[in-house]
């Protein structure tokens, strides 16, 4: 994928804006336990901005529609955004609300343990989506989580489809969803743990997420494509499916890897590349993220993704 020879994805997100409050600790504590950290972070994360950034710095034409509150982490939520060069005209202010925030641990392992106040997040609403119809109606991809009301983003996802938009979602954190919204997806993307909750079914390995996969498309999904961290990612349409390897690095942090999976994804498509190339572009920005600590910190840029893995 060479930036030169395509014209910009152009990607509307929904989705949320966090700040992170990120602690290392040597492990989890147990319950009653006083551990002492290693350090303290504070960084700029919310899965929907997560995926904004990322597309973003990947080369893409992105806006983002969201809530954060009339705080300080509100104000730098939205100056880092716009220093990423996304749109943020439809990100609202709320006030008498706290932007987001995610309380995270991080062990020595790389495992994470996170707890949300969902703060603005929760009052993202149909208006805000009725808000960037024009936007939406001149771009490619809309791109959600589930981190902000499940009835705004089944509304944003029905005027994508109206609007002619393909829809990439999320399902993270997980929710009930319904079927008639699955038929609406085009791409859906989930890791091991969300393809279980959706399913029912244990999912191991690749073969096993090849066959919760199946079972998604019966639902009416488009593409499901299951992230299995390590050992590499499972994408199935309606022609078959196809296992790619993971690339192997040093990981640091996990956090924000899928995001950056998917903002990836949505570039890569809207460039017009293929499902097996784009699903290698967000594998290797993926694998770069988890080699540096945070979320949008470890986001890479579209030059790095590129000397990469040659």
């Amino acid at each position: 994928m060479q930036t030169h020879k395509h014209k910009a994805a152009k990607i509307v997100v929904v989705g949320s804006v966090n700040m992170d409050l990120l602690f290392k600790t040597p492990r989890m504590p147990a319950p009653g336990e006083t551990l002492m950290g290693q350090s303290f972070h504070q960084i700029h994360g919310g899965k929907g901005a997560n995926q904004a950034v990322a597309a973003a710095r990947l080369g893409g034409e992105v806006s983002l529609i969201a809530c954060v509150g009339q705080d300080d982490f509100g104000r730098s939520s939205v100056a880092a955004l716009q220093a990423d060069g996304i749109d943020t005209q439809l990100v609202r202010q709320v006030s008498n609300c706290a932007t987001g925030v995610a309380g995270i641990l991080l062990d020595d392992s790389g495992e994470n343990s996170i707890v949300l106040a969902a703060g603005a997040n929760a009052e993202v609403q149909s208006t805000d989506i009725d808000a960037g119809k024009t936007i939406m109606s001149g771009a490619q991809f809309l791109v959600c989580q589930l981190e902000t009301p499940m009835a705004s983003v089944a509304y944003a996802i029905q005027q994508a489809k109206t609007l002619g938009l393909q829809v990439i979602l999320n399902p993270a954190p997980m929710q009930d969803i319904a079927t008639d919204l699955l038929n609406q997806v085009d791409f859906l993307v989930l890791n091991e743990t969300e393809t279980q909750q959706m399913t029912g079914m244990s999912v191991e390995n690749a073969e096993s997420a090849v066959a919760a996969a199946q079972v998604l498309r019966q639902r009416g999904v488009g593409t499901v494509i299951v992230t299995l961290g390590a050992a590499g990612v499972v994408v199935v349409t309606a022609e078959g499916s196809m296992t790619m390897p993971a690339y192997k690095v040093e990981v640091l942090d996990t956090t924000a890897a899928g995001d950056t999976f998917v903002g990836a994804l949505a570039v890569a498509l809207g460039e017009g590349e293929g499902l097996q190339k784009a699903c290698d572009f967000a594998q290797r920005a993926a694998a770069i993220a988890v080699t540096q600590l945070g979320a949008q910190t470890s986001i890479p840029h579209r030059s790095l993704v590129e000397s990469h893995f040659h």
